[in-house]
């Protein structure tokens, strides 16, 4: 029989398992970091659940901050033996990366924008160039300069003003999402000494050039829930509040429409949707309610001429419908149907271009883009001939144009920026990601799309891409990922650090679990409040298929999720762990009730209608049946690896603390299990393009190391 390199790969290392289970007998001279117990009863619905670990969320207690680094000196102890490796998988993955890279630029108000990385500098320089891509170049921000001094920066929300000579931005140097709002004179150089602490870091600019609308947090939910009045030159204690969102399960936000007409205060919750609107040119003037907020009504709005074009799920269009308002008269009664609702595609977005607009669409899982005249003398579909792609337009600042600019991957493509002529239908790349190393070629590499027959029933998508010279059908090594809530959908998108695992004989594999919108808001309703079950049994469900299928194996399949994704991650290793040898749970969301009864912790009162208020009993029994940390019982875990951030707003950090501590009093046999804190970054990890390879390193040794991988 003809053996494949990557097939005689996997056989040796079945081989080097052996003699890794022995080095891992020789690491069990280290003593894990074992958290004191202080039991603080919680009560609620007559219901009393003791946690032992409840004293680890004191942020700024030293014995806390002890036990963190105590967890992170036994993880470096026990992983000390993949050091070299972990530094050759970040040089590989960041050697993939062209260093002096540039965005493709995009015209605006008679100015090309672009970002560009120089070679050996972890963080982007914004510029711009008057007229012609030809001129001289204006930096407008080198944020390599700005974070000199700062172990965590990120510089987001740049919003030229109308006249061009001013950019407002915002920075947040805790990785709290917290960010203060600057101006520079984009003239001069000069940074003005208006500053407002605590934004979201967005801001719009008023056609007067002088007035700035922007967002505010609370200080302690982190919600955003004030939008505020800027004037320039003015101090910011003495900005005007315009609109405060006094529903606790509601954020806010504020936007300039695309025809820069009108400037537009947004309020959302899970399930409703409100708009304020007020035209750009009278900032003084008093904001007016496009339509009142309904519960269960969705909407959102573009504006093209004198009309609104409100995308809603009024009247059950669950999977949204697209309709028309004159925008002097926008109450709902007023709204007309301009597309129906389909009960097999879900309708995303609208892009609109003076003679055109654009509906971005999925159908049976794979995105669609639609463009249409608006005269009515075209309407056609991009044609894309592939199972496994993603397809999303990108930034279409400019009004009168007839280039669609959109992107296009696949998990065998790097991601492509194409300029689309509307009219002549003719596409332009101008930009295919650079895969540098000498050794990327998308022939290499295959992709497929399967379907996995789910408990009840519902078939479920899987996207996998694989080496072509791995046997997909071997048993071997697959690391299967989703997340699944929010309807947020991981589409099956091109990683060049993926190539790290692919190249040695790894499987990847994208579950489109519910929760998502795959196949159409029904997708995303079936895995929410008490459905929520089903993404937990849709992942292990296909987990099964891959396995009888022969992609993989229990041995050697692996499972990955972040955030929601790792609240997925506690969930399957308390109900199916024999069907997995490792699990990484990044940020983890694993302490559903307790969070969710906390209406102090940031982000709580907005979600009740994503998982539901455990203040009613139902919903609280329910969250209580799948809580990754109330379900730890004693059973031998798979190999588990999670990671966490000290200032992460989004989970706080004490979650996944908590629940390798109850791991490690519950959990029989000798898999490991890690704690890996960043102790200066939050929700996303590091910052800046190199430092977050370093993140993908870990767990890429994390895996191969149970492989018996070493190089």
């Amino acid at each position: 029989m003809k053996h494949t390199y990557y097939s005689i790969l996997f056989a040796i290392s079945l081989i080097f398992a052996t003699s890794c289970q022995e080095q891992q007998k020789k690491m069990a001279d280290l003593d894990p970091p074992i958290a004191k117990k202080v039991a603080k009863e919680l009560t609620m619905h007559g219901d009393t659940r003791t946690d032992n670990y409840y004293w680890l969320n004191q942020r700024e207690d030293q014995e806390v901050l002890d036990y963190l680094s105590a967890e992170n000196d036994y993880y470096k102890g026990m992983t000390a033996h993949t050091e070299d490796f972990k530094k050759d998988l970040y040089e590989e993955m960041r050697g993939r990366i062209k260093e002096d890279d540039s965005s493709v630029p995009y015209k605006r108000r008679g100015y090309y924008y672009s970002t560009r990385y120089e070679e050996g500098y972890e963080y982007p320089i914004y510029g711009r160039f008057k007229d012609s891509l030809t001129a001289k170049e204006d930096i407008m921000f080198n944020c390599n300069e700005l974070a000199k001094g700062h172990e965590f920066f990120n510089l987001r929300g740049i919003n030229i003003s109308p006249d061009n000579s001013m950019a407002a931005f915002a920075v947040d140097t805790i990785s709290r999402r917290q960010y203060h709002i600057q101006i520079k004179n984009l003239k001069t150089g000069e940074i003005y000494p208006d500053k407002v602490d605590n934004t979201t870091g967005s801001s719009v600019w008023a056609d007067d050039n002088k007035t700035l609308f922007y967002t505010k947090k609370d200080p302690v939910t982190l919600r955003s829930s004030h939008i505020y009045k800027h004037v320039l030159g003015t101090p910011a204690d003495q900005d005007e509040l315009i609109f405060h969102e006094a529903d606790d399960t509601f954020s806010t936000y504020v936007y300039k429409t695309k025809s820069e007409k009108f400037i537009v205060i947004g309020s959302y919750s899970t399930l409703s949707s409100e708009f304020q609107i007020l035209e750009a040119s009278n900032p003084n003037g008093k904001f007016k309610i496009f339509s009142p907020r309904e519960r269960e009504l969705e909407y959102s709005i573009a504006h093209h001429g004198n009309d609104f074009y409100i995308l809603t799920n009024k009247d059950g269009a669950t999977n949204f419908k697209l309709m028309k308002t004159p925008d002097d008269n926008t109450n709902k009664d007023q709204w007309e149907d301009f597309i129906t609702h389909r009960e097999d595609v879900l309708l995303q977005d609208i892009d609109t271009f003076k003679d055109y607009y654009v509906l971005s669409e999925r159908e049976n899982g794979l995105n669609k883009i639609k463009i249409v005249r608006w005269d009515g003398a075209d309407s056609y579909y991009i044609p894309f001939d592939n199972e496994t792609y993603v397809a999303l337009t990108s930034t279409n600042p400019e009004f009168d144009t007839e280039f669609l600019r959109f992107r296009y991957s696949a998990m065998t493509n790097p991601t492509s920026v194409i300029d689309f002529n509307m009219r002549t239908k003719e596409k332009e790349i101008k930009k295919e990601q650079e895969i540098l190393g000498g050794k990327f070629d998308k022939a290499n590499y295959r992709s497929e799309r399967v379907w996995a027959t789910a408990r009840d029933g519902a078939e479920v998508a899987i996207s996998l891409v694989y080496h072509k010279d791995t046997d997909p059908k071997a048993g071997g090594p697959l690391l299967q990922y989703a997340y699944g809530s929010y309807g947020s959908t991981v589409d099956p998108y091109f990683s060049s650090v993926r190539l790290s695992l692919l190249d040695r004989g790894f499987i990847f594999a994208v579950a489109h679990v519910r929760g998502s919108q795959y196949l159409g808001r029904p997708w995303y309703e079936d895995g929410k409040l008490l459905k929520k079950i089903n993404t937990f049994t849709d992942f292990i469900d296909c987990s099964k298929f891959l396995i009888k299928s022969g992609y993989t194996s229990a041995a050697h399949l692996y499972a990955s999720g972040g955030s929601a994704g790792g609240l997925l991650m506690g969930a399957i290793v308390n109900m199916a762990p024999e069907l997995y040898n490792g699990v990484i749970a990044s940020v983890p969301f694993v302490d559903v009730v307790t969070t969710m009864l906390d209406d102090s912790i940031p982000l709580t009162t907005g979600e009740y209608d994503e998982w539901g208020n455990p203040n009613d009993e139902t919903y609280y029994q329910y969250m209580k049946s799948y809580s990754p940390y109330d379900n730890v019982e004693a059973k031998t875990y798979p190999n588990l690896y999670v990671t966490t951030g000290l200032h992460d707003s989004q989970v706080q950090y004490w979650e996944p603390a908590k629940w390798v501590a109850k791991l490690r009093e519950y959990k029989t046999g000798d898999n490991l299990l890690f704690l890996d804190t960043n102790m200066d970054a939050g929700h996303g990890g590091a910052s800046g393009r190199f430092e977050s390879l370093k993140e993908y390193a870990k767990e890429y040794a994390f895996l191969l190391d149970l492989e018996g991988i070493s190089q």
